[in-house]
């Protein structure tokens, strides 16, 4: 798996095309060609169902000048695709579709939350997808139109990137609740500290995922109630399922924040119980032995005319009376059930 992940990874950041990471004409019934940068930058749609798909490199400056001078895109629009601006959203632009949408980030060494930009435009016939980290998302869909079975028109192509992009997500949050069963399982007198701060970190997950894709889920509505022409009512529906399965995992989000946060009061009020305890019975003692220490202070003073310095059993007397005292003591926190 994790071979596969660099494997991927690798090719992704290949740059032997210029800005162009892949680029591929779909012919209308799930399957491809390949093409190059100067292919794509000159295609012309051909046969009926013919469309253009080229996933670029976003910081190659070569990317800006062709989406405004060649496909006409206007700058306002151009600039949101190629800016670092990674806020999910999307709108309709004439016949054209533009979205900025986050992924979770399965690149070695990073953290969950560190959620992966991609950008979109297309216009039905040309879709252009941008990114400045790796993202494995259109290489799933670049798999099955590889293969013969991927998507077979504009529509189908962004449902399928959302997806896949969306289902990816499911994995780290299954991941953040499967370290949370561990934990409520696990006992806190071993290392509570260490399970404190695997709770907070995973609050912290929760709450950043969270963050990035509610505005996510507000991008996914727009396209399926504003969605160009192109954009068929079978993608529509799909991508209401895959709006339906964010939902979830929003709710899933929540349910494991709630979780780690029951578990993390769990593991303080533990904590703080047995401090409590311990204080307590260091007051129990401090109790007992205060009229003791009162006692034996007394009679240890070295003055003159003190009782029993001649007599050879004043000890056992002084004995005497303190196990008394403490007899006495014991026997009324037992009835005051401080004991």
């Amino acid at each position: 798996m994790i071979a596969a992940m660099e494997e991927i990874i690798r090719y992704d950041t290949s740059s032997d095309d210029g800005p162009l990471l892949f680029g591929r004409v779909l012919d209308g019934e799930g399957g491809g060609r390949v093409v190059s940068w100067d292919e794509a930058r000159a295609w012309q749609a051909g046969s009926p169902g013919e469309m253009l798909w080229v996933h670029l490199r976003c910081t190659d400056p070569t990317v800006a000048e062709w989406l405004e001078e060649d496909l006409g895109i206007p700058a306002p629009t151009v600039k949101m695709l190629t800016s670092e601006e990674t806020r999910p959203r999307a709108f309709r632009e004439s016949g054209a579709l533009a979205a900025t949408l986050r992924g979770i980030n399965f690149n070695p060494g990073a953290e969950p939350e560190d959620m992966v930009s991609m950008q979109l435009w297309c216009d039905g016939s040309r879709l252009v997808t941008l990114r400045r980290e790796p993202l494995q998302t259109p290489r799933a869909t670049l798999a099955e139109i590889d293969g013969g079975e991927g998507p077979a028109d504009a529509g189908a192509i962004v449902t399928s990137l959302v997806e896949h992009m969306i289902a990816r997500m499911s994995q780290s949050i299954i991941d953040m609740n499967d370290r949370i069963d561990k934990l409520e399982i696990a006992d806190p007198d071993e290392d509570a500290e260490a399970m404190l701060a695997k709770i907070a970190a995973i609050r912290r997950n929760c709450l950043a995922l969270k963050r990035h894709m509610s505005p996510q889920h507000e991008a996914l509505e727009r396209i399926a109630h504003d969605a160009p022409h192109w954009f068929e009512e079978h993608d529509r529906r799909e991508i209401a399922e895959t709006i339906d399965r964010l939902r979830r995992y929003l709710d899933d989000l929540d349910i494991s924040k709630e979780s780690a946060l029951v578990l993390q009061d769990d593991l303080r009020g533990r904590a703080a119980a047995h401090s409590e305890r311990t204080s307590y019975l260091l007051t129990i003692v401090a109790a007992i032995f205060l009229p003791l220490g009162f006692v034996t202070g007394l009679l240890g003073i070295n003055v003159g005319g003190m009782p029993g310095m001649e007599d050879p059993d004043a000890f056992w007397i002084v004995a005497g009376l303190c196990v008394a005292i403490f007899a006495m003591q014991v026997a009324l926190f037992l009835r005051w059930k401080w004991l």
